[in-house]
């Protein structure tokens, strides 16, 4: 198939993903020279041969939150930092399972069982651990949804008892290029993510890992943290945007060190570096987009979005979020949970006539009840 706009570097890239070939280093630098509608064009037509004309939502819970040892400059969950978040160790299994239900019902096909911590360790703490795989286990025997987790770094026995459970997905971001890692993070390095996501991988997981972008890193680290990805292989590449919390290092800024246009070119590179990956809107677009711009990723080549709450901050309503596929042309993905979207956004929208409501989302609503320990 030939894509023709008479841009020769776009339609070369297109034609050439087109073909089966993967793009390198060199294309995804030469493609940031290039116009952000035309780029956001070519990416839209990649998705729309490479997928299902559909987004697919993942929730998440934080099941565990705060005094995580490691110094991440973007995290307010990080011990280093004084960002006044309520900490707990890890939920009750069953309040994670409420969590996966209402994530269920708000038509996420994937649930993720996050913790704040370097690694859950079943040597070191091996009564957490067996919390860990009941939760997975109630959430994969109860819910229609997948089972994920981002449970920090992994040894091979780890990463197989998870494959054994059920575990479909393993998430562990990147964040950021090689080279520009060691400016936000200095209790690890970049080495021990990969070696991790390896780990994960070899072990039978499918691969959910991405970056936050407007951390400070330029356009060209931009496209070196998309290649490390596509190294490693990776189903869903979720991309967040810097969210600034106070009191990180990070949380001066009053929005993320990247422009709508350079993120929607950012993304619409990624689609063309990973045309048969998941390419997923997540944290921070609801400060970084305006309402009307929340669409226009869609529009680039994303098809997965993030919906409900985040860790530590809030998000928009899951209706919200599918009000935004539709706008973009897409249909919300229902191949593990069928649901009725119109249900979501009537829900969506009481809730925010509600002067007294909370919008239940998996993340924000599971944690309210939590001790601080």
């Amino acid at each position: 198939m030939v894509y023709e706009t008479g841009n020769a570097t776009i339609d070369d890239a297109v034609g050439r993903v087109l073909d089966g070939e993967r793009l390198d280093r060199t294309d995804g630098v030469a493609l940031l020279a290039q116009p952000v509608e035309e780029l956001a064009a070519a990416a839209d037509f990649v998705r729309s041969e490479f997928g299902d004309g559909t987004v697919d939502a993942c929730s998440i819970v934080n099941a565990k939150a705060g005094d995580c040892a490691e110094d991440c400059g973007f995290c307010a969950q990080s011990v280093h930092f004084d960002t006044g978040i309520d900490t707990y160790g890890f939920l009750d299994p069953e309040e994670i399972l409420a969590a996966a239900k209402r994530a269920e019902r708000d038509g996420a096909q994937r649930f993720g069982i996050v913790v704040a911590e370097k690694g859950v360790s079943k040597e070191r703490r091996p009564e957490e651990w067996a919390e860990v795989i009941e939760a997975i286990r109630l959430v994969r025997d109860e819910t229609r949804v997948e089972v994920d987790a981002s449970l920090g770094l992994l040894t091979e026995e780890e990463a197989t008892i998870l494959v054994e459970e059920g575990l479909n997905h393993y998430n562990h971001n990147i964040e950021t290029s090689r080279r520009y890692f060691d400016e936000i993070v200095n209790t690890h390095d970049f080495e021990d993510r990969l070696h991790t996501l390896r780990v994960a991988k070899e072990a039978g997981m499918d691969l959910c890992a991405g970056v936050i972008l407007g951390m400070g890193e330029t356009p060209t680290d931009r496209v070196e943290a998309a290649i490390e990805l596509q190294k490693i292989g990776v189903s869903s590449l979720p991309v967040n945007v810097l969210n600034p919390v106070e009191g990180t290092p990070l949380g001066d800024a009053d929005h993320a060190d990247i422009s709508t246009a350079e993120l929607i070119k950012t993304i619409a590179i990624y689609r063309l570096l990973h045309p048969e990956a998941r390419v997923r809107l997540t944290g921070g677009r609801e400060v970084n987009l305006r309402p009307d711009e929340q669409h226009l990723p869609f529009e680039a080549g994303a098809d997965g979005v993030l919906t409900g709450d985040y860790l530590t901050t809030a998000g928009q309503s899951p209706g919200a979020d599918i009000e935004s596929i539709e706008r973009a042309g897409l249909e919300p993905n229902m191949e593990t949970n069928e649901f009725d979207p119109a249900d979501v956004k009537a829900r969506g929208r009481d809730d925010a006539d509600s002067p007294t409501s909370t919008v239940e989302t998996a993340a924000g609503t599971a944690t309210s009840n939590a001790s601080d320990d």
